[in-house]
């Protein structure tokens, strides 16, 4: 009875465990960028994401070989347009045939929820990329519903917080003037399809710049006083929601209050050169992990408390041949081979090459668990 006594306890760790992993991450989105050369395979990678029970991924792009790993899976993409072929897509000949390249093949096979049409457009100094965001949306969004794909299938872009002029405090957070005559037919695009508005969100990047002003307590959503709207009264104790809120504000300036905001990346780098302040793996693990606690607790931002986040982190791996300082490659939640950078609670599973489990099979932790119970039933019956 003591050897069935084990084994029941070792299978109580293991549910529990199955439940602690699978609650952990429910709620949250992943980017996996590819900027590398020693990523594992993406049937390996759907081995992990299934392991961590991550329905949501990002993409830069729409890899046929990522879709084709994820067939008949429950992970839901978004894939990529790039800023390269926006003027092109203007033609709606264009759009139809990059949609049924990269799109329509994979469903409904692999679940593509979204496409994102350029990445940080008004990040750039061209004048001539800008004004080609919005055709190629309309292009991209028209030729969706001619193929009966519209319900299915929404168009978005994202953008760096570079597009607000002011945004502290939240209340009084505007777009910047010059970007005006771009955003505002935006937004009226946007509410017209009712898809969400995408941010780019990365506190990092304040207190990097600023380190003896900005409280690094206040962007790890660590304990501190936090600070109050002097507009609305209310109250915030991270710099993350207060971002979000003052893009809500800007659009309201717009005469609009009818569209999500969604951050579709943040993150925090574990590393960085002599001169980028904070870039550690102990504030990696801070930032990320305190997100996805209140991820799970489906919080929202002071402004819109009944609307919960809906975050994508950026990153899952490190990604080596990324350019620029050393944290453009250290923002992983794992580094290439599988193991966590730091440790937020995520127990992954990236299995050697040549065993890869399929990603529509079960989390590989609760196979694994599953085998366990099945032995320890057969053992304790002839006890």
């Amino acid at each position: 009875m003591a050897t069935c006594s084990i084994f029941q306890a070792l299978l109580l760790f293991l549910t529990l465990s199955d439940l602690f992993v699978q609650n952990l991450s429910i709620g949250v989105g992943i980017n996996y960028g590819q900027i590398a050369n020693n990523l594992p395979s993406p049937p390996r990678v759907a081995n992990l994401l299934t392991s961590l029970n991550i329905s949501r991924v990002k993409l830069y792009d729409a890899d046929p070989n990522v879709l084709l790993a994820f067939s008949n899976s429950n992970v839901d993409f978004i894939v990529g347009l790039g800023n390269e072929d926006l003027q092109s897509m203007a033609d709606p000949i264009k759009a139809q045939n990059w949609i049924q390249q990269y799109v329509t093949p994979h469903l409904p096979q692999t679940k593509i929820s979204c496409i994102l049409v350029g990445n940080e457009v008004f990040y750039s100094n061209d004048t001539q990329l800008k004004s080609s965001l919005l055709p190629a949306m309309q292009s991209v969004y028209h030729t969706l519903v001619n193929l009966g794909l519209d319900k299915q299938v929404t168009v978005t872009t994202a953008h760096s917080l570079t597009i607000l002029g002011n945004s502290y405090p939240p209340s009084a957070g505007t777009f910047r003037q010059d970007l005006a005559q771009y955003i505002q037919p935006l937004l009226n695009f946007h509410a017209q399809i009712n898809s969400p508005f995408l941010i780019n969100a990365y506190p990092y990047f304040a207190y990097k710049d600023n380190p003896g002003q900005v409280q690094l307590e206040y962007v790890l959503f660590q304990p501190n006083q936090g600070m109050t709207d002097p507009g609305t009264n209310l109250h915030y104790d991270n710099m993350l929601y207060a971002q979000i809120d003052a893009v809500y504000s800007a659009m309201k300036a717009m005469g609009h209050t009818d569209i999500e905001v969604k951050i579709s990346e943040t993150g925090w780098p574990s590393k960085g050169d002599t001169d980028e302040a904070g870039a550690t793996p102990e504030n990696a693990g801070l930032y990320n992990g305190n997100l996805l606690q209140r991820i799970q607790e489906k919080q929202g931002t002071p402004a819109k408390p009944s609307t919960p986040v809906d975050i994508y982190v950026f990153a899952l791996f490190n990604e080596d041949l990324k350019p620029g300082p050393a944290s453009e490659r250290n923002y992983g939640l794992y580094y290439p081979n599988g193991t966590p950078v730091y440790n937020i609670g995520l127990q992954g599973y990236l299995p050697v090459p040549g065993f890869d489990i399929s990603a529509s099979s079960n989390n590989a932790l609760s196979v694994f668990s599953f085998l366990i119970i099945l032995m320890a039933s057969l053992i304790c019956e002839h006890l």
